[in-house]
């Protein structure tokens, strides 16, 4: 039942960062495409560029690390000791 739960909240919580990470990577676009000297406006997006890719492989390490903590218990149970 322990399981069940904690993979329900790490499914909500990667689905909730990912989406988040997006509402935040729209608006930050938005936010660069108004920039009018074009030098600004290049610096911005590679900004813009570094932190999405922070943001979303960040959402899947995490979700992944969440995933390998709840079941790697198991896994590890299975292997026969030496």
């Amino acid at each position: 039942m322990k399981k069940i739960f904690a993979s329900l909240l790490t499914a909500l919580l990667t689905i909730s960062m990912t989406l988040t990470a997006m509402f935040v990577l729209v608006r930050t676009t938005l936010i660069v495409t108004s920039i009018n000297n074009p030098i600004q406006r290049a610096l911005a997006m590679v900004a813009e560029l570094l932190l999405g890719v922070v943001f979303l492989v960040g959402t899947v390490w995490l979700a992944t690390h969440l995933a390998v903590r709840i079941f790697g218990a198991t896994a590890h149970r299975l292997v026969p000791p030496r």
